[in-house]
């Protein structure tokens, strides 16, 4: 893969095709989709529903209400502190929190779309 930047940007259907000029930061966020929607739902559940657990409990241990979109706030930063280690490049990080900025997206619209 080369890190073709451009000033052009195709229409979104081509980004789904794997080619050898296809930025780094699509191959990230193909992969994060794919394991929001397919791996960690299997596993865990959709993020409304998994969040909704880990905030219910978070909750608890902290004494106040957190939220569903807080929940994906902090595992960014929980993979931020990670990073901040300094152990180097690690490409699942990346991808982590390009996943928890997606569900987190997700989650906050949903909570917004409820309150109307």
């Amino acid at each position: 893969m080369s890190d073709n930047v451009n000033n052009t940007v195709p229409p979104v259907n081509e980004y789904m095709k794997q080619t050898s000029d296809t930025p780094h930061r699509v191959e990230a966020l193909r992969e994060a989709a794919r394991i929001t929607t397919q791996d960690r739902n299997a596993n865990y559940g959709g993020p409304e529903e998994n969040f909704t657990r880990t905030a219910k409990i978070w909750s608890v241990i902290l004494g106040q209400e957190i939220t569903n979109e807080q929940v994906a706030m902090m595992m960014v930063g929980l993979k931020m502190a990670r990073f901040a280690h300094g152990s180097g490049f690690q490409p699942d990080t990346w991808i982590d929190i390009a996943g928890y900025a997606g569900c987190g997206y997700e989650v906050g619209k949903i909570e917004s779309e409820k309150l109307k």
